[in-house]
């Protein structure tokens, strides 16, 4: 499955800023959804972080996703990818 991947930045109220990829299928491009996808991500954190926006969460490529997070857009619509400061 090609996926889009979603480069997202976050601020923390702790000074860090978190890294994770939102993927979604390659034709889903309803960009509401996908920052809704971030912010509930963002929900399962216990730390507090700022609003993701579109300044904050842009597309950056399209690549072929492992079964794994085939897998999981399949169950919830998208993946997550944690990169950096995200626990």
């Amino acid at each position: 499955m090609k996926v889009s991947v979603w480069d997202t930045y976050v601020n923390r109220s702790d000074g860090k800023i978190m890294h994770f990829d939102i993927l979604v299928p390659s034709n889903f491009n309803n960009e509401d959804k996908i920052f809704d996808f971030g912010k509930n991500y963002l929900k399962t954190k216990e730390f507090i972080t700022k609003e993701l926006t579109a300044k904050e969460c842009n597309f950056c490529h399209i690549d072929v996703a492992p079964d794994i997070v085939v897998q999981e857009i399949t169950e919830k619509g998208y993946s997550i990818i944690e990169i950096e400061n995200c626990n």
